[in-house]
């Protein structure tokens, strides 16, 4: 690959997945929305890596456990990640391959299931605050919670659900596959869901983790790991904002790396929301990242061309 540029493409769930459109026959309708600026964006000679989320998708994978627990065995977390990565990954590489067929691109997307270490030893594990699965009455909660050795908490009134650790993402397994393929131009979809959590023995040898990798944090990590000339975050907005949703909102054409760190530490990016890109955005720059882009998926070609779309830069 000669004088190509690396995009590392982190799409959120709402590129996926709404609240109101959710069939598998849904999603992919999405994805294709989702993966045509994309795949404009590959014709225009940038080497693609696409990260997405899967909340939803591992919150069906659990109730579907859930309900059929009386016949056939739950399943883990960890796995309910991988399953989420093969079958997201199958949807967008369809997308993409009917894109590139309609571009007359010579082109091929592949996906790489993707295992993510983290510290054994992080304090999330002793502070569980990701909420996973289905929602359950106090009863069933606090059963779960003692045959199961779960954590749960209640949820706004909504009912009871599940907690589980979010660790911070140190190295991804797969790091050097995912750069072999983006070096003999394939478009790589990687680190699903922030990436399957593992831990490793005393011996080195990785198990998986109940727990749930920030997205946008492992998207920043591969970013930083394969050295990408672009970290680009596709999300609701069209650019990120302060005083987001007041009558004082105030669209951000452009944040230096030391302006993303004042503002977040001013409490203008809630860690709901806006709070994860940004930091993850920061860390990726810190580390030498050389430009970072969020915006929506629509705006993906016109952000690229400087006419919308929130630009971070290097002091």
């Amino acid at each position: 690959m000669v004088d190509r540029r690396v995009a590392v493409i982190a799409i959120g769930g709402n590129s996926l997945i709404t609240k109101d459109r959710q069939t598998v026959s849904d999603q992919f309708a999405i994805t294709r929305e989702t993966t045509r600026p994309i795949a404009s964006m590959i014709r225009q000679g940038w080497e693609v890596v696409i990260t997405h989320g899967n909340g939803p998708q591992v919150g069906f994978i659990l109730l579907r456990s859930e309900l059929s627990s009386h016949v056939l065995h739950t399943v883990p977390l960890d796995s309910c990640g991988a399953d989420t990565q093969g079958a997201l990954g199958y949807m967008i590489q369809q997308c993409l391959y009917n894109d590139f067929l309609r571009l007359a691109m010579d082109k091929q997307a592949v996906t790489v299931v993707t295992q993510v270490i983290v510290n054994k030893d992080d304090p999330a594990f002793h502070n569980p605050t990701k909420p996973i699965g289905p929602f359950y009455d106090q009863e069933k909660a606090l059963r779960y919670q003692e045959e199961r050795g779960w954590t749960v908490v209640e949820d706004a009134g909504r009912g009871w659900r599940r907690v589980v650790p979010s660790p911070l993402p140190r190295e991804i397994v797969e790091r050097d596959v995912i750069m072999e393929l983006v070096h003999k131009g394939y478009t790589v979809i990687a680190v699903g869901g922030g990436g399957i959590p593992v831990v490793k023995d005393e011996q080195g040898q990785l198990k998986g983790v109940e727990a749930v990798i920030d997205k946008d944090y492992a998207s920043s990590l591969l970013a930083t790991a394969i050295q990408a000339d672009l970290f680009l975050i596709s999300t609701a907005v069209e650019k990120v904002a302060l005083n987001f949703n007041t009558p004082d909102q105030v669209d951000l054409d452009c944040l230096t790396l030391s302006q993303s760190r004042k503002y977040l530490a001013e409490s203008h990016f809630p860690p709901g929301s806006m709070g994860p890109k940004i930091q993850a955005i920061i860390w990726y720059l810190d580390k030498g990242g050389k430009e970072a882009l969020v915006t929506s998926p629509e705006n993906i070609e016109r952000a690229l061309a400087g006419e919308t779309g929130t630009r971070f830069i290097p002091d």
